[in-house]
């Protein structure tokens, strides 16, 4: 582990704390993994959220850097201190005020802020780290521990723009979400192109020696074939993702293995972490070496909002949406890149 000294302390243990089953899912090693590349890939479906990654390209062009950003902003939610979640809570409404357009497809208009994608973003992403979690990792939570893994969820729903009233609040209330989902997800190019380039985490890996290739395409495929593991078979036939049973078999017993065995070092999760996202570091570095915050004080967002002076997500920077919106729809514009670049110091550098 890396010396604590070199380690700066978060101000305070945020929104959730060592007690919480939101520390105890999203600090187990399979989490920021696999359970983080099955969030973003399930979050495709979405046929409005995809068309604002595609609108961008920025997961082609820059696959690295939105990759370190995303994940930064996931593991800030868990282990962030208040005062800095708060603020890249803010800022993200801003960079989400420019992901609008019109849906290639449908037709209709998308807005990454609107609340049922908002939704749908947090609900996968919790699910997924909880599915990696259950198959690769220790296995199910309790029926208590579940409940209070999405008890949390719904308050970490409170950092964005959807309805913490939303969030399923168990197991069945979560297949009904999906259920519910279902008729309104979408198979499409754009989202079918996007899933598959999400697994390839060799794109994530800069300057690996030539003779280590081979074996950082083995790594890539087991990876990849661990994701699509976890996928119900709907979701497969969707993303065109088929894979056959004996892999599925295959990886299972691998991977646990690999995530027990990683589970043993912090040190060796936060060298494996500075590789895939850097920034991400600093954000969980002070939780997995047990370094306790300047005050131990676990606040609410809607505690956290009133002493740091800022407005709920659904309500925030509705000025600045609506000139965004007046620029797309009523002028044909690009919108504006403000709010990206004000998201830097919060959720790391665009290039």
């Amino acid at each position: 582990m890396a010396q604590r000294t070199a380690i700066t302390p978060h101000e305070d243990h945020g929104f959730f704390g060592p007690d919480s089953v939101a520390w105890k899912v999203w600090g187990h090693p399979t989490s920021l993994t696999i359970g983080f590349s099955r969030a973003v890939v399930v979050e495709e479906l979405d046929p409005n959220l995809v068309a604002s990654v595609d609108h961008t390209q920025d997961i082609y062009r820059r696959p690295k850097t939105r990759y370190d950003r995303t994940i930064r902003y996931f593991a800030l939610v868990a282990f962030g201190d208040s005062r800095t979640t708060t603020k890249a809570a803010d800022v993200l409404v801003k960079v989400h005020s420019k992901a609008i357009g019109t849906e290639p497809y449908g037709g209709g208009r998308y807005d990454a802020n609107d609340p049922d994608s908002q939704l749908w973003i947090l609900v996968t992403g919790w699910h997924s780290v909880l599915k990696a979690y259950e198959m690769f990792g220790p296995g199910r939570l309790s029926v208590a521990e579940e409940e209070q893994f999405w008890a949390e969820c719904a308050v970490a729903a409170e950092l964005q723009t959807c309805d913490p009233a939303d969030v399923p609040r168990n197991r069945e209330e979560l297949h009904a979400y999906y259920e519910r989902m279902r008729p309104v997800l979408s198979g499409s190019p754009i989202a079918v192109r996007a899933m598959h380039h999400l697994m390839d985490v060799s794109q994530l890996v800069d300057d690996v020696p030539w003779v280590l290739r081979p074996a950082q395409r083995v790594v890539g495929a087991v990876f990849r074939a661990g994701v699509i593991a976890t996928l119900p078979g709907w979701m497969r036939e969707m993303g065109e993702l088929p894979q056959a049973r004996w892999k599925d078999a295959a990886v299972w017993p691998l991977l646990r293995g690999t995530f027990a065995a990683l589970g043993l070092s912090r040190r060796l999760q936060l060298r494996i972490l500075a590789e895939l996202s850097p920034s991400t570091v600093p954000v969980v570095a002070p939780v997995f070496a047990g370094v306790p915050p300047l005050n131990r004080e676990v606040l609410t967002p809607a505690q956290a909002r009133e002493r740091y002076g800022f407005e709920r997500p659904a309500e925030a920077h509705l000025a600045w949406r609506a000139q965004q919106h007046d620029k797309v729809f009523g002028r044909g514009e690009e919108p504006s890149d403000d709010g990206l670049r004000e998201s830097e110091p919060l959720l790391g550098r665009l290039s």
